[in-house]
């Protein structure tokens, strides 16, 4: 590492000797996709940005709101003004952190059409998102195409961590052989979140991935890391290839059901009354024309990222490849219904 600037802004992580200058060289080149830019996402991208991450590309469906404050740490009122994308919002704030990395930001939720083009070309992959589906799929992408990810969630006070090699580790149907069944597991909507727990549990998930990125997966975890902020309880469990069952479908290379197009399209967003519609094929909006169409009906808000508009008790976020996010109800039939009405079947 010659340049002196680059010796000077990270001159404390390579102090350290788990990282060095060596390690730090391999993570000024790495690439990183974080995918999901919320609670753990935030924190996670600011902590690894700050440690120089050669690229970071942020892949999120949402935008920026008041409720997310609480525990999104890169956020601001301002964002939550300009119904900022958290793609956007994230990318402009670590820029501003770090002007030596290269930050992309990619508005689209995660999905069978779109999850190898986003996610092959990294070194590494992180998991900020808020359901298992989505989780599922990246297992399977992770998997087929040979890339690490780190699996982390958080509810309550309680989170979980684990990294998933392929080839070495379990994966995460090694785990979970499929999702817990609906309504059985909590949720931000039923149980909440603190935000100590996100900052704790993302601390987790990018100390992991600095070991992976500075080339020492000696010192990886080969464990799922359970802590409970409440009760200071902290837990690590091994998990063996296949569960301890004979086999994997997965690791096995037999099964990847998500990355088929296993799972239902609609999606009931964690922690919000609300539910992410997808349309029938892929599409581009013109949403100029679909906010003049609009403004007959109801109140319109249009930004360069999206449109907004309220009526009649709904109020909808329309993005342009065609997703919406009905806010109002969690029945995904009743969001599929007010897409069809206003927006088209």
């Amino acid at each position: 590492m010659q340049d002196p600037s680059i010796r000077s802004r990270y001159s404390r992580q390579i102090l350290f000797s788990g990282v060095g200058e060596e390690g730090q060289a391999r993570i000024s080149k790495s690439r990183v996709t974080l995918v999901g830019c919320g609670a753990l996402g935030s924190v996670a991208a600011s902590i690894l940005v700050r440690a120089g991450v050669g690229k970071l590309r942020i892949v999120d469906r949402d935008f920026v709101e008041e409720s997310n404050l609480q525990r999104q740490l890169l956020f601001t009122e301002a964002d939550v003004r300009e119904l900022k994308p958290k793609a956007i919002a994230a990318r402009d704030h670590l820029l501003a952190a770090n002007s030596t990395v290269e930050v992309e930001a990619i508005i689209a939720d995660l999905n069978p059409d779109n999850a190898v083009e986003h996610l092959k070309e990294s070194d590494l992959i992180l998991d900020g998102t808020d359901n298992f589906e989505t989780r599922y799929l990246i297992n399977d992408v992770s998997v087929r195409h040979g890339i690490p990810w780190i699996y982390a969630a958080c509810v309550g006070s309680y989170g979980v961590s684990m990294v998933i090699i392929p080839g070495e580790t379990a994966c995460l149907s090694c785990l979970m052989e499929s999702p817990p069944d609906p309504g059985t597991a909590a949720t931000c909507d039923t149980a909440g979140v603190i935000g100590p727990i996100v900052a704790l549990v993302a601390s987790l998930q990018t100390a992991e991935a600095l070991k992976l990125l500075a080339g020492r997966s000696e010192a990886v975890s080969d464990a799922l890391m359970s802590v409970d902020l409440w009760t200071q309880s902290v837990t690590r469990v091994t998990v063996p290839k296949g569960g301890g069952r004979r086999r994997c479908a997965t690791c096995d290379g037999l099964e990847f059901g998500y990355l088929a197009g296993r799972g239902s399209r609609p999606a009931v967003l964690c922690g919000r009354d609300a539910v992410q519609v997808m349309p029938a094929s892929p599409s581009r909006l013109d949403l100029d024309a679909l906010a003049s169409r609009l403004s007959a009906a109801g109140r319109v808000t249009r930004t360069q990222f999206l449109l907004k508009f309220a009526a009649d008790g709904c109020e909808m976020t329309i993005f342009p490849d065609g997703r919406a996010i009905v806010a109002g109800t969690t029945n995904p039939a009743s969001a599929r219904a007010l897409y069809a009405r206003y927006v088209g079947a």
